[in-house]
C-alpha cells in the first residue's frame, strides 16, 4: 500500500503567558523571601526594588507591588496611581491591620499582609489575590479592595466598617457591630474613581467579626458600581 506524501501535522503550542510581575519594594528580610517564594509558587515573578521606589513606579510596569505601611508609603502610592502604566495595579501593604490601612483608601489599596509576615497567611493572601493580579477576570468576580464602608440601619443608627472584598452583588465587610443575618441596611462608600455611592442591602451571613452583604437587585444605583466594576477589569 502506498503511503500517504503528506507528513503529519503537529500541532503548534500556543504562546506562554508572561509571568505576572510584582514590585517588593523596600522590603527587608526575612519578609521578602517569604513573599517571593509565596508569589513565585503562583506563578509570578517578584522584582527586589530597594530606594527610588516612586520613580521605579513611573518607569517600570507591573501587575502588583508590595510595600511597607508607613510615612513613606503615601507619595509611593500616588506615583502608582498617576502612572499611565501603573494606574491599575494591585497594592499590598506590609504591616498594621485592616483599619490602620484604612489612611491609604484612597489611593485603592486591596490587602494587607500582617507583620511579622509568616509563610501560610502570606500564601492565602495570595491566593486569594491572584486572579486579580494575572487578569484572569473572568474567573475573578470579587474585588479585593480596603475603603470605608458607613453602614445606616433602619433606626438611624450609623456604624463604620472596613471593606474586605467587592462585587456588583455585594460585599464583605469587617466590623465590631454585631449584625444579625437578615439586618437592612444603607451601605455607603466611595472608591477609587468612584464618587460616593449609597447603595440598600442586608446582612447574608456572619463569621464572627466579619460579614457579608447582599445589595437590594433592585435598587437601580446598583448600576453606577456595576459599571465602575466593569471597567475597572477591562482596563
Amino acid at each position: 500500500m502506498d503511503r500517504p506524501l503528506s507528513s503529519p501535522v503537529i500541532p503548534i503550542p500556543p504562546p506562554r503567558k508572561a509571568a505576572a510581575r510584582v514590585a517588593l519594594l523596600d522590603i527587608n528580610e526575612p519578609a521578602r523571601t517569604v513573599l517571593a517564594e509565596c508569589f513565585k509558587q503562583f506563578g509570578m515573578e517578584t522584582v527586589s526594588v530597594m530606594g527610588f521606589a516612586a520613580e521605579c513606579l513611573k518607569q517600570d510596569k507591573f501587575d502588583a507591588c508590595v510595600l511597607a505601611l508607613g510615612s513613606a508609603a503615601e507619595p509611593v502610592m500616588e506615583a502608582a496611581r498617576n502612572s499611565p502604566s501603573n494606574a491599575r495595579i494591585v497594592i499590598y501593604g506590609v504591616g498594621g491591620s485592616a483599619q490602620e490601612a484604612m489612611r491609604y483608601s484612597k489611593y485603592g489599596i486591596n490587602a494587607v499582609f500582617t507583620e511579622p509576615v509568616e509563610r501560610q497567611a502570606a500564601l492565602k493572601l495570595v491566593r486569594a489575590t491572584q486572579m486579580l493580579v494575572q487578569h484572569e477576570f473572568r474567573r475573578y468576580v470579587r474585588l479585593p479592595v480596603i475603603t470605608e464602608v458607613l453602614l445606616v440601619d433602619k433606626a438611624g443608627r450609623r456604624t463604620t466598617a472596613t471593606s474586605k472584598e467587592l462585587s456588583s452583588g455585594g460585599m464583605s465587610i469587617t466590623s465590631d457591630q454585631e449584625f444579625a443575618v437578615g439586618t437592612p441596611l444603607e451601605v455607603s462608600f466611595a472608591l477609587l474613581t468612584l464618587p460616593r455611592v449609597s447603595l440598600s442591602g442586608s446582612i447574608c451571613w456572619r463569621a464572627k467579626n466579619n460579614f457579608g452583604i447582599r445589595f437590594d437587585p433592585t435598587d437601580e444605583r446598583r448600576n453606577r458600581l456595576r459599571e465602575w466594576v466593569q471597567a475597572y477589569l477591562e482596563n
